[in-house]
């Protein structure tokens, strides 16, 4: 529970913002075709499986990886990333964020084009900068957007997968690296099956999971107009 409300609320601190941060950017950017260009590569993690992601980390962060080899040929030593505890996080978080960041920030992008331009040429006639109008003009005419998302973001917090966890998943990062999702499946549907102790497990991470909605919701009801119900 404890490495599933980590890598949870950790990734959840970082990647929420990241795609409101990131759509706010790109449709502050002058030049329409660099902002399409930069929104494609954006786009294009997403589409990357996770085995071929968890590949890439590795070559990237194994032993003999790009990074090591670096180090090694600067004289510094080889270090397992995949075999320290202590790597395991940064490396499933930031390559989560990474794969997921642009496509999230589609929804924003598509909330920002419909902001009235006369807004925009009342602000500029009122002196303000391109800052002053992001944040006065673009970023209150997405809060309602940014309300929802962050709704069933908290819903869905607990909802970690499995498949990245056991790619990633060595001797020497398990203790960091077994999360409540990779114990049902191991627990329901390997070694000596326990499919009702695994279904009791997953039960009860549905539950926090709903619990954390309603939570949301309501807090998101009494202090704004936006709610899912």
């Amino acid at each position: 529970m404890k490495n599933t409300f980590l890598i949870c609320i950790i990734g959840f601190v970082i990647g929420f913002p990241l795609p409101i941060i990131v759509s706010l950017m790109l449709n502050a950017m002058k030049g329409r075709k660099t902002a399409k260009v930069l929104q494609t590569i954006f786009n294009g993690p997403h589409f990357i499986s996770l085995v071929v992601l968890v590949g890439m980390l590795t070559l990237f962060f194994g032993r003999y990886g790009l990074v090591n080899n670096i180090a090694a040929h600067f004289g510094g030593e080889r270090y397992s990333y995949f075999l320290e505890s202590s790597a395991f996080r940064p490396m499933y978080i930031l390559s989560s964020n990474w794969q997921d960041f642009g496509w999230s920030a589609i929804i924003y992008i598509a909330a920002l084009s419909n902001v009235d331009p006369q807004q925009h040429e009342a602000a500029i006639l009122d002196g303000a900068t391109r800052f002053q109008r992001v944040i006065h003009v673009d970023l209150p005419a997405i809060m309602p957007m940014v309300s929802v998302m962050l709704i069933m973001s908290i819903g869905g917090l607990m909802g970690v997968g499995y498949e990245k966890a056991l790619l990633m998943q060595t001797d020497g990062n398990l203790a960091v690296s077994e999360l409540i999702s990779t114990y049902v499946y191991k627990r329901g549907l390997t070694g000596v099956p326990d499919q009702a102790y695994a279904t009791a497990i997953g039960l009860f991470n549905s539950i926090i999971n709903v619990v954390l909605l309603i939570i949301a919701n309501t807090t998101s009801k009494k202090f704004s107009e936006n709610s899912l119900w």
